[in-house]
């Protein structure tokens, strides 16, 4: 496979500057968005195929090195994602998820039937505490998800006591003789999953009720308060979001939000993960630029009720979906990730950015094995995914503050009846103290030319990291685990001014120096 040169170019060398029309981006630092918070780059883990079992978890008594049953490999891999926080124990599988059967021995824990997903056996193996073993691992934090489709009040009620109780309760007690003496520290807590579907299949109006219900009963110590999580809508419904601003007053800290990427837009029918046509590249790009209108949609119905923006909006849920791999469990949504994948996770990053006023945590589905995952495993193997390269490249825009660009002339990518931008970008200012670019070429055919003005910024130079490769679906396997990664890159600035020529389908972040 040829491998293509970055070609970061100064103003000066001309020839590609005059071959392509370039893109203007202009910056002006002294204009200072919000803050986009690191959990915006969350993670999720649901019990669902090889996720969380040999994916994260081996058990301490397996041949493959682990910590606290947990694979060091995978760890090692996350630990350089700074992996801010992890949503569990679903998606569906929350809303049949009793966390009584995951404390105590593991060998006298309960198995049960995975009904959502492959109707394999869940041993529990997996509950409380190894979940907070792992988010403490990673220092991360965690976000759990209750069960309201079987449970009730009180088995919600109960689960947080048992983990945030710091008296003599029974409960707290439990906690203590399974192992634990302090309490978890518990950020987010969601009151149900998909209430519109698997968790339900109820209208807003009846879910909000029953929101306001069980939250009446969900109490903590004062210090140890999670935000609290609504269950909302997805895809272009706003009713949700509506409904619940609208008539929830108290103990609702944010509205969920869950959209996939298709890319046929078919349930049935999806589309391949690897060797697609071009026809699917840019249906993906199109279907997945479809994120802004819908956070566009779904903010202006919260702005009515809520204007001084204390309701945050979580896409908790979203990535690619394909059609499951051959051979493989349909239940376990196994898929490979090429860099189609990883130019969907920096176009969404930007829209993350756009809307980091209200849009306070992402959770991509999901970490391992499932889904647009970030790394795949084969019992001992381990391979790091296009989608892992993207996220590591955009750490420094972790709690960094979002600095608004201008884009002109930014030229279509066409095929067919579809059109869309090629070029997309964001820019911060990193907790470091420097500005940080991010730049996605969505053209898997051609260059593009991006010229770049940074007022009040004194430029002399970039240095960072591009991702790219020949063919759309280029992906790591456990032959060639390295097909694809990032190389590093720089390039000097002329009279303020940086011209960089983007290779096709690419993603670039730099720092301005």
């Amino acid at each position: 496979m040829r491998i293509i040169k970055p070609l970061l170019l100064a103003l000066g060398f001309g020839l590609s500057a005059t071959a392509l029309a370039a893109t203007q981006i202009q910056l002006d630092s002294s204009v200072q968005g919000a803050v986009i918070n690191k959990n915006i780059y969350g993670q999720f883990a649901e019990h669902l195929g090889r996720g969380i079992y040999e994916g994260l978890w081996v058990g301490p008594d397996s041949d493959i090195a682990n910590t606290k049953g947990f694979r060091n490999d995978v760890l090692a891999a996350l630990k350089e994602l700074r992996v801010p926080l992890i949503r569990w124990p679903g998606g569906c599988f929350a809303d049949e998820y009793h966390w009584r059967d995951g404390i105590g021995p593991r060998d006298k824990r309960p198995v049960k039937v995975n009904t959502n997903w492959g109707g394999v056996e869940e041993d529990n193996a997996v509950g409380t505490h190894e979940f907070f073993d792992l988010v403490e691992l990673l220092g991360a934090e965690a976000y759990v998800n209750g069960n309201l489709g079987t449970g009730t009040p009180q088995e919600m009620a109960e689960w947080l006591e048992y983990m945030t109780a710091e008296g003599k309760s029974t409960l707290a007690e439990l906690r203590r003789k399974n192992g634990r003496d302090k309490p978890f520290k518990v950020h987010y807590f969601a009151v149900g999953n998909e209430a519109w579907g698997c968790g339900g299949n109820m209208t807003p109006e009846y879910y909000t009720n029953l929101y306001k219900h069980y939250t009446t009963f969900l109490k903590t110590p004062a210090h140890n308060t999670p935000k609290w999580i609504a269950s909302g809508g997805h895809s272009e419904d706003t009713s949700w979001a509506d409904h619940l601003t609208a008539h929830v007053k108290q103990k609702m800290d944010a509205v969920s939000f869950h959209y996939y990427t298709l890319p046929t837009g078919q349930w049935d029918v999806k589309g391949a993960a690897l060797q697609f046509p071009e026809s699917e590249w840019i249906s993906t790009m199109q279907r997945t630029l479809a994120m802004d209108t819908f956070i566009t949609n779904n903010k202006k119905v919260i702005d009515k009720h809520d204007p001084e923006k204390k309701v945050g909006f979580y896409v908790d849920e979203w990535g690619t979906w394909f059609d499951v791999e051959k051979g493989e469990n349909p239940g376990f949504l196994y898929q490979q990730n090429s860099l189609r994948d990883a130019i969907v996770a920096a176009l969404n990053f930007h829209i993350f950015h756009k809307h980091a006023d209200r849009v306070h945590m992402t959770n991509i589905a999901q970490m391992v094995n499932v889904l647009q995952a970030m790394i795949l495993t084969d019992k001992e193997k381990m391979i790091l995914t296009p989608t892992y390269h993207a996220y590591k490249m955009y750490v420094p825009f972790q709690d960094a503050t979002a600095l608004p660009l201008k884009l002109s002339n930014v030229p279509d990518y066409k095929l067919g009846e579809v059109s869309i931008p090629a070029v997309s970008a964001t820019a911060a200012k990193a907790k470091d103290g420097f500005v940080y670019l991010a730049l996605v070429n969505a053209n898997p055919n051609k260059a593009e030319m991006a010229e770049i003005k940074l007022d009040g910024i004194q430029i002399n130079g970039i240095s960072g990291q591009l991702l790219t490769a020949e063919a759309m679906d280029t992906h790591n396997t456990f032959a060639k685990p390295e097909a694809i990664k990032p190389t590093a890159f720089s390039a000097k600035a002329k009279n303020g001014k940086l011209s960089l020529e983007l290779p096709a389908k690419s993603i670039l972040v730099v720092k301005v120096q």
